[in-house]
């Protein structure tokens, strides 16, 4: 029990500075996981509605980065860097992800994939250095709706590899 009072002070310690997202996606968690771990899924499916993604480089391991460019449908660029903290297949990523390797308003996100019946279930729960920044991230640059669309695109891509293989 004191245990359970302690995660609690922490999430109140963090909660305005944090966005948690989840979804269930009809795909095995494996594949779910695995559209994280290479490029050629990622480049498919990564970022919100009408968005492109351009990878500059990209090693999945723990301590590598991903370093890319998002493309906004207004044509508009945006530099990207990830580094991969931790990584326990096919349960969690814990990453960094910022501007550029040396953002100092870089935000943490825990990845988490777990099984929900034959589905996944995917929870992004991020948390950022300051409660300005996760509400400048919210209001600017639609954090969550971002996040939520992003998801959408993964259920979207790795439903559509599950049917393709069905038919197969």
């Amino acid at each position: 029990m004191a245990g359970a009072r302690q995660e609690t002070r922490v999430e109140r310690a963090t909660a305005d500075r944090e966005i948690v997202i989840s979804r269930v996606i009809d795909a095995p968690r494996e594949l779910v996981f695995e559209a994280f771990t290479e490029v050629r899924h990622l480049s498919q499916w990564w970022g919100p509605e009408g968005f492109t993604t351009t990878t500059r480089s990209f090693e999945f391991r723990e301590g590598e980065e991903w370093d890319f460019v998002l493309h906004g449908p207004d044509g508009t660029d945006y530099s990207e860097w990830i580094r991969w903290v931790r990584i326990t297949p096919p349960e969690r990523i814990a990453l960094l992800h910022g501007e550029s390797r040396d953002d100092p308003n870089a935000f943490e996100s825990v990845l988490t994939f777990a099984p929900d019946g034959a589905a996944t279930r995917i929870v992004m729960h991020t948390v950022f250095p300051t409660k300005e920044l996760r509400d400048e991230a919210v209001e600017k640059y639609h954090a969550i709706e971002g996040g939520r669309q992003t998801l959408s695109s993964l259920a979207s891509y790795v439903t559509e590899i599950v049917r393709k293989g069905a038919e197969g």
